[in-house]
């Protein structure tokens, strides 16, 4: 006799789960009542002024600090029980990360190869592959002789040496030149097309705009916002539409004089279909329409008040 037992296994589509998270030093609370989850292949950018929470955050999502309530959970473990297993599967790039500057970046990284129980074939392949797409030839230098936007790639190869699943940035790019910087946002997007999950923090706005599939908004430890892009606008932002057009007679809307036309201005759906609807009724050309989203620093100074 057979018993046929149903058994559900649920398994989550999340490869990042963030549940109350709190962190306490003393009587100072560096984040408080944080929850957020991340997909595989997500980038997730955290924003927010100087003692917002996200370093405290970043690292409490690399094991480096421990949470005091909440829980994480990195591919359904527990980064608190687990977290040497989440180690091995994760990059962590610190916004000051200090670096053995008497050593060349090939030798640095074999160290740490190393460290991760990486074989040494496997090893200098993957430190040539590393060094070639991040655009690293630094032959023989060593590290201090390095300018600071190499020292950064180097530090970023050392957080992918172990080819990680998931990657935690905190201000990858702060202090680097618009090339540099604009070439490591790049290749945040390759890592992303490769499948990797990555999470980072910016004080760059314009980067997050064009890196993140969602953007958490922090201040004094708390959520403040998060979601997408166009569901952040939707809940923070407004939608300026400015109409240009010629009519004959007076109107009883507010509009201002542009090259002989009328130019009206509202952020309301409703007052713009109202606005063209009239200039229709009575016979009116329109001459053009733009539109203009509020930008995410806009929303952002805009919450900070």
């Amino acid at each position: 006799m057979f018993i046929i037992v149903n058994i559900q296994i649920s398994v989550s589509m999340y490869e990042i789960e963030v549940t109350a998270l709190r962190k306490e030093y003393d009587n100072f609370i560096a984040v408080e009542a944080l929850s957020f989850k991340i997909q595989k292949g997500e980038i997730l950018g955290i924003v927010g002024p100087n003692g917002a929470g996200k370093t405290t955050t970043l690292k409490m999502l690399s094991g480096l600090v421990t949470p005091t309530q909440g829980s994480i959970k990195i591919q359904g473990m527990d980064i608190k029980k687990d977290t040497q297993k989440i180690k091995k599967k994760l990059g962590f790039l610190p916004e000051e990360s200090p670096l053995y500057e008497g050593m060349t970046a090939n030798d640095y990284l074999l160290f740490f190869a190393e460290i991760y129980g990486i074989e040494k074939k496997t090893a200098a392949e993957r430190i040539k592959d590393l060094l070639n797409a991040l655009r690293l030839d630094a032959g023989d230098k060593k590290i201090g002789e390095m300018s600071k936007g190499m020292q950064r790639k180097v530090a970023i190869a050392r957080a992918l040496i172990n080819d990680p699943e998931y990657l935690v940035l905190d201000e990858m790019t702060s202090g680097l030149d618009p090339t540099t910087s604009k070439y490591l946002s790049d290749f945040v997007l390759e890592l992303k097309r490769q499948g990797k999950t990555i999470v980072f923090s910016a004080h760059n706005l314009y980067q997050v705009e064009s890196l993140c599939d969602r953007v958490l908004i922090m201040n004094k430890g708390k959520e403040i916002a998060i979601g997408t892009l166009p569901e952040i606008k939707k809940m923070c932002g407004a939608v300026q539409y400015t109409i240009e057009f010629e009519v004959e007679g007076a109107v009883d809307f507010k509009v201002v004089k542009n090259n002989g036309n009328l130019v009206a201005q509202t952020n309301s759906l409703d007052e713009f279909n109202m606005i063209t609807g009239w200039v229709a009724k009575h016979n009116g050309k329109i001459i053009d329409i733009k539109t203009a989203e509020t930008s995410l620093e806009e929303i952002f100074l805009k919450l900070m008040n």
